[in-house]
């Protein structure tokens, strides 16, 4: 079963799902998680460059990333990034909330296992925060149990107060937007997916400017 990485909070109920066996419509009973609460993000002196395939649609997507916050994730996605895992994977989930990506099986020829896929590597577990998910925030899908997240992520199209506290912050997009917004606009799709991938080159994991 698809995992659904992000609930919100209104009567639509599920709007993502994501990456391992399982959902993510609420927390299970007894995994509550520590929240970080009181501070304030700071950029890595590294960023993340999400390079697209078809670069003269999409453009380039520049992440700054907040291990303050979110070590574990941080380091994770930058672990993925440098080994290559996440070129090819594609932006297999999109709606009014986020775009997101990362799953390792959506680089195959079966539309039908996008957002149910992983990386080889142990689950991270969750560094929840106090942080709001306003536009542009970069966090990390999961399963029902909070210490879930692995390598898929989203971005944030908008304010969503109902993924505070509940989804791991680990980044947020700091140039760019304007070509998350175009992916977020792609047709046709299949449900949330699109039906033409929409297929991320690289991410590469440079200094900061």
């Amino acid at each position: 079963m698809k995992l659904l990485p992000i609930i919100i909070l209104s009567a639509l109920a599920f709007l993502l799902s994501a990456c391992g066996p399982g959902s993510t419509g609420s927390n299970i009973p007894g995994a509550a998680a520590e929240i970080k609460k009181g501070v304030q993000p700071v950029a890595d002196n590294e960023i993340a460059v999400i390079e697209m395939e078809n670069s003269a649609a999409y453009g380039t997507i520049k992440i700054e990333l907040y291990s303050n916050i979110a070590p574990k994730m941080v380091e994770r996605f930058k672990e993925l990034a440098r080994e290559g895992v996440y070129d090819g994977t594609t932006f297999h989930r999109i709606n009014p909330s986020v775009i997101q990506g990362g799953d390792p099986l959506s680089k195959d020829d079966d539309p039908e296992n996008d957002g149910t896929g992983r990386s080889s590597k142990p689950n991270v577990p969750a560094e929840f925060s106090d942080l709001l998910y306003d536009t542009g925030i970069v966090g990390a899908a999961r399963g029902p149990d909070n210490n879930s997240a692995n390598s898929q992520f989203f971005i944030t199209l908008k304010r969503e107060p109902g993924f505070d506290q509940r989804y791991t912050i680990f980044g947020k997009v700091i140039d760019g937007m304007s070509n998350v917004r175009t992916i977020s606009g792609v047709q046709p799709k299949d449900g949330e997916r699109p039906v033409e991938p929409v297929r991320i080159k690289t991410i590469r994991i440079e200094p900061k400017p």
